[in-house]
C-alpha cells in the first residue's frame, strides 16, 4: 500500500511517499480501507519534532473508510462497516490498523469526506465549548483564528447556545466567512496582535471577554490574556505560531483570570465518551447546527502541499488527502 512517512524531522519536504506492507490486524482490531484523511496542525507538530515521536513514522491522527478485515475478538463490527477516528497515529495511507475502541460508527446521511472533516476538529471544538469552558447565552467568547477549520465550527457552537462570540482573522476576506459563520463582531488583526485586545474591550465596553479560544500561542497569547474579564478563562488550544514562553503565574492574579491548555485526547479517553463526543458531533452537522468548510482535496501523494497551504494560511476551512 501507499503511505507518507517520516524519516527525519522537518519541513514538508520530509513527507516522502513510499510503498509499504499491507499491515495486518491483531487482536481487538480492525484494517480500515481510507476514503478520506483529515490533516491538522497536530501533523505538523509531529512532523517538525515539537511533538516527539520514534522515527520513522507515519503522520496522520483522523480519517474515515470502510473496514476491510477484522482481528481476533472483534464482534461489534464487520466488513464494510463505515467507520472513522482520530487519535490513533498512521492516517497519512491507504489503509491503517486501529484500535476497535478507538472507532466510531458514521450515521447514514454522513459521507466519508464529512465525517473525515468534522471529527478532530469537531469534537475539539465540542470538548472546548461543552466541556472544558461550558459556554451559554451570558458569554462574550473570543475565538482566535475564527476563519480555520477549527475555528468556525467553534464560532458556530458557541453561538448556537446563544453566546456574543467576536470573530478574530488576519484578513477582512475571512472575516466576512467568520460573519457568515455566527460570529457577531469580527476584528481584523492585520499582523497586530495589539489590536485584538483594544478591540475586545471596545465592543465589551470595557469589561473583557469571559472565555478566550487561542489556538495561535507565541504570537498572540499576550493578547488574549489582556481580552480577559475579570475571573474570564484562557482556553490555551494550539500553537499554529510556536509555543508560549514560560510564564510568571503571578499575572493571572491581575483579575483572578483563569488559563488552561486542554488537550482533546483527554476528553475521548474512554471509549463511552468518545461514543457520545462523536455522535453529538455528527448530530449537529446532520441538523445544519454546524456546516462544514471543505477545501477540494489532494491525493495522498501531495500531503507535502497540504502541509505548505496549512502553514501558509492561504485557505479557510479543512484541508483533506484521498488516497
Amino acid at each position: 500500500m501507499h503511505a507518507i512517512m517520516v524519516s527525519k524531522t522537518g519541513g514538508p519536504e520530509v513527507l516522502e511517499f513510499v510503498q509499504v506492507p499491507l499491515p495486518t490486524p491483531g487482536p481487538g482490531q480492525v484494517r480500515v480501507q481510507h476514503e478520506a484523511v483529515g490533516v491538522n496542525f497536530i501533523d505538523v507538530y509531529f512532523r517538525e519534532g515539537l511533538y516527539p515521536k520514534s522515527l520513522p513514522f507515519i503522520p496522520g491522527q483522523e480519517a474515515a473508510g470502510v473496514v476491510e478485515a477484522i482481528g481476533e475478538g472483534v464482534t461489534d463490527l464487520g466488513v464494510g462497516d463505515r467507520v472513522a477516528y482520530t487519535g490513533v497515529q498512521g492516517s497519512y495511507a491507504d489503509y491503517a490498523v486501529v484500535p476497535v475502541d478507538r472507532l466510531v460508527a458514521i450515521p447514514a446521511g454522513i459521507d466519508s469526506r464529512s465525517a473525515a472533516a468534522v471529527l478532530l476538529q469537531g469534537m475539539t471544538a465540542h470538548y472546548l465549548a461543552i466541556s472544558t469552558y461550558p459556554v451559554s447565552e451570558a458569554d462574550l467568547v473570543v475565538v482566535l483564528a475564527a476563519a480555520g477549520g477549527l475555528g468556525q465550527l467553534l464560532v458556530q457552537i458557541a453561538s448556537h447556545t446563544g453566546a456574543t462570540v467576536i470573530g478574530v482573522t488576519s484578513s477582512e476576506r475571512k472575516a466576512e466567512q467568520v460573519h457568515n459563520a455566527g460570529a457577531a463582531h469580527t476584528v481584523v488583526h492585520g499582523g497586530d496582535p495589539e489590536i485584538i485586545a483594544s478591540e475586545v474591550r471596545r465592543i465589551s465596553d470595557g469589561l473583557g471577554a469571559t472565555v478566550v479560544y487561542d489556538s495561535v500561542g507565541a504570537a498572540t497569547f499576550n493578547a488574549s490574556l489582556e481580552s480577559l474579564r475579570a475571573r474570564g478563562m484562557l482556553v490555551l488550544c494550539g500553537q499554529s505560531s510556536g509555543p508560549v514562553p514560560p510564564l510568571d503565574l503571578g499575572r493571572l492574579r491581575s483579575g483572578s483570570r483563569f488559563l488552561t491548555r486542554p488537550a482533546l485526547d483527554d476528553y475521548i479517553a474512554d471509549p463511552t465518551e468518545l461514543a457520545w463526543r462523536a455522535n453529538e458531533v455528527f448530530a449537529l452537522l446532520h441538523d445544519g447546527v454546524i456546516r462544514l468548510d471543505v477545501n477540494e482535496p489532494l491525493p495522498l501523494s501531495q500531503a507535502a502541499r497540504a502541509h505548505e497551504l496549512l502553514a501558509s494560511r492561504d485557505r479557510t476551512g479543512k484541508i483533506q488527502l484521498l488516497p
